[in-house]
C-alpha cells in the first residue's frame, strides 16, 4: 500500500511538470490511474465509548454547578448586575448619543438605580417596622381565627392543645419568630457586601459596556460569526430592556390597585402589600401563588366571615388574572413568549440554586437565552453590516 501511494505522488509531481513527460513517466501515470483507492479507516466508538463521554461531560457540569453554588456570594450581585446592566443598556445607547460621556452615563445609571432602592427602603421601612412588632399579637390571631379550619379537617389531629405546649405551642412559635430575626440579623453583613459588589459591578459594567461588546465580537474570527455576536447582542439588551420596561409599567398599575384593594379591605399596611404585589410578579406562578394565599390568610384574620375574608385575595387574583392573559400579552406580542413549562423549571432551579434572587433571575436568564437560540437557528433575521 505504500509502494502505491508512493507512485500516485510521483505520478502526481510529473503530472504537474511542465517539461515534457518520457514514455516511463506516461507509464507510471496510468499505472497510478489503475491502482485501486487507499482504504478509508474510520474510527468507529462503541457504546463504552460513548458512555464514558458522556460521563465526562456529567461530571464537568456537576462541578460546574458545584462552583456556581459556592461562589453564590460573588455571582449574585455580579450576574443581577450584568442582567441590569443589559436592560439599561438602550438607556445608556440613547445617553451616549446625547454626547454624555461613558463614565458620567454609568455613574448616572447607577446613581438613579441606588437612588430607587433607598427610597423604596425608605418608604417601606414604616410598615416593616409595625409588622415586626406587631408579630405576636398576629401569631395569636392568626392561630385563633384559623383554628375552626383546621379542627374539620380530621386527618391533620389539631386541636387547641396542639398550641398550647410542644413545638407549635404559641411560645414555640414566638421563639422560632426570634430565631429568624436572628437570622435575618446575621445575613444583613453579607447582604451589604452584595450590595456593594453589585454596584460596583453594575457601575463598571455600564462604562466598559462599548469595549466589552467589542471584545467579544472580535473575539470571533470569520466576519459571519462577528456578524452573529451582533445581531445576538442587540437582540438581548432589546428584548430585556422592552420586557421589564413594558412590565415595570403594568406590574406598578397592580402595585396600586393592591394597595387600593387592601386599604378598602382593612388589611393593615396597605402600601406594603402594594410593594409585594408589585415585587412578586416578576416571579412567576410562584410569585403570584405565594401572594394569593398571603391576602388570603390576612384577610381571614381580618374578618369574621371566612367567604368575606377571601374576598381580597380573590379581587387580587382576578386584577392580577386579567393583566396577565389580556393586557401584557397584547403589549408584549408572541415575540416574547416562552414555554411555561420551561419557566418554571428555570424558577425551581435557580430559587434552589440562589434563593429568592435567583427565582427573580429566572425569567430574564430565560429570556436571555430563548433569545441567544432564537438568532442563532433562525436565518431569516436582517443581518447587521460591519463597515470594510
Amino acid at each position: 500500500m505504500g509502494i502505491a501511494n508512493g507512485i500516485r505522488k510521483h505520478a502526481k509531481k510529473i503530472a504537474v511538470g511542465e517539461r515534457q513527460t518520457s514514455a516511463w513517466a506516461k507509464s507510471l501515470q496510468e499505472t497510478a490511474e489503475e491502482l485501486p483507492p487507499p482504504p478509508m479507516h474510520r474510527l468507529e466508538k462503541d457504546g463504552l465509548d460513548i458512555s464514558m463521554a458522556w460521563a465526562i461531560i456529567g461530571i464537568f457540569t456537576i462541578l460546574g454547578l458545584a462552583a456556581v453554588y459556592m461562589m453564590s456570594l460573588i455571582l449574585i450581585p455580579v450576574t443581577l448586575a450584568v442582567v441590569v446592566g443589559m436592560i439599561l443598556g438602550l438607556a445608556a445607547e440613547n445617553l451616549g448619543k446625547m454626547g454624555v460621556p461613558r463614565l458620567a452615563n454609568a455613574f448616572l445609571l447607577s446613581s438613579s438605580v441606588a437612588l430607587v432602592i433607598v427610597l423604596l427602603v425608605s418608604s417601606l421601612a414604616d410598615p416593616l417596622t409595625t409588622l415586626a412588632n406587631e408579630a405576636p399579637a398576629f401569631v395569636e390571631r392568626t392561630i385563633s381565627r384559623i383554628m375552626p379550619y383546621l379542627e374539620r379537617i380530621e386527618w391533620l389531629h389539631i386541636t387547641p392543645a396542639t398550641f398550647e405546649s410542644g413545638p407549635m405551642s404559641i411560645g414555640a412559635l414566638l421563639e422560632n419568630t426570634g430565631n429568624v430575626l436572628h437570622v435575618v440579623t446575621t445575613s444583613l453583613t453579607p447582604a451589604l457586601v452584595q450590595g456593594l459588589i453589585f454596584f460596583a459591578a453594575l457601575l463598571l459594567f455600564l462604562a466598559s459596556r462599548v469595549n466589552l461588546r467589542k471584545t467579544i465580537i472580535m473575539t470571533f474570527r470569520t466576519r459571519t460569526q462577528r456578524l452573529a455576536a451582533i445581531r445576538v447582542i442587540n437582540a438581548v439588551e432589546q428584548v430585556l430592556g422592552f420586557y421589564f420596561a413594558t412590565a415595570s409599567l403594568i406590574y406598578i398599575g397592580l402595585g396600586v390597585v393592591m394597595t387600593v384593594i387592601a386599604y378598602a379591605s382593612g388589611l393593615s399596611a396597605p402600601v406594603l402589600w402594594g410593594f409585594f404585589a408589585f415585587l412578586s410578579s416578576f416571579i412567576p406562578y410562584l410569585g403570584i401563588t405565594l401572594m394569593t394565599l398571603s391576602v388570603a390568610i390576612a384577610g381571614i384574620i381580618t374578618y369574621d366571615g371566612f367567604i368575606v375574608g377571601l374576598m381580597p385575595a380573590a379581587a387580587f387574583f382576578t386584577v392580577h388574572l386579567v393583566m396577565e392573559n389580556l393586557i401584557f400579552p397584547a403589549v408584549m406580542g408572541r415575540r416574547l413568549e416562552i414555554n411555561p413549562f420551561i419557566v418554571f423549571l428555570a424558577i425551581l432551579f435557580w430559587t434552589w440554586m440562589w434563593g429568592a434572587v435567583g427565582a427573580m433571575l429566572a425569567l430574564p436568564l430565560s429570556l436571555i437565552v430563548m433569545t441567544i437560540i432564537e438568532e442563532l437557528l433562525i436565518e431569516e433575521k436582517p443581518q447587521p453590516q460591519l463597515p470594510k
